[in-house]
């Protein structure tokens, strides 16, 4: 079971049993489905097959081109993105704080052994475009059927 540790505006004060269950209801229903749907700290990814290279399409809104990093090792695609607050605002002043900020990573394993040192990376509007290009040994070759003699 999960340790319910105070939060930072609940320091100073004891926390009730009104409390804990809202925390844990928050904590095990909210949050995940949130994660589910794309919302929260997560990010949501599309993974296609086209010809000779495998495309991936990541959702990053907020994030800027130079706070991207995408890495290939074997056939394990690394993108870590950070999403940074411009604003210095006090935690005090917030009537509602929805949107999240700081680091998000998403690992996944890629369908084909691709060449790392051909991928494209593009970003518009919050989109992460990226193209890897297919290794040799993974691309589709079509066998020539002779007729026996």
């Amino acid at each position: 079971m999960a340790e319910l540790v105070p939060r930072r505006e609940d320091e100073g004060r004891e926390m009730t049993l009104r409390d804990a269950i809202d925390r844990l209801f928050e904590e095990s229903i909210v949050r995940p489905w949130a994660s589910l749907t794309g919302m929260g700290r997560g990010m949501s990814v599309d993974v296609y097959d086209q010809d000779d290279h495998i495309m991936v399409e990541a959702t990053l809104p907020g994030v800027k081109p130079e706070d991207v990093d995408i890495r290939v090792e074997g056939n394990m695609l690394t993108i870590k993105a950070e999403k940074k607050q411009e604003k210095d605002i006090s935690e005090d002043r917030y009537t509602y704080r929805e949107r999240s900020y700081g680091m998000m990573q998403r690992s996944l394993i890629l369908p084909s052994a691709v060449k790392a040192e051909g991928a494209e990376a593009k970003m518009e509007n919050g989109e992460l475009k990226l193209s890897l290009p297919k290794a040799e040994e993974a691309r589709a070759r079509r066998i020539q059927v002779k007729a026996a003699s």
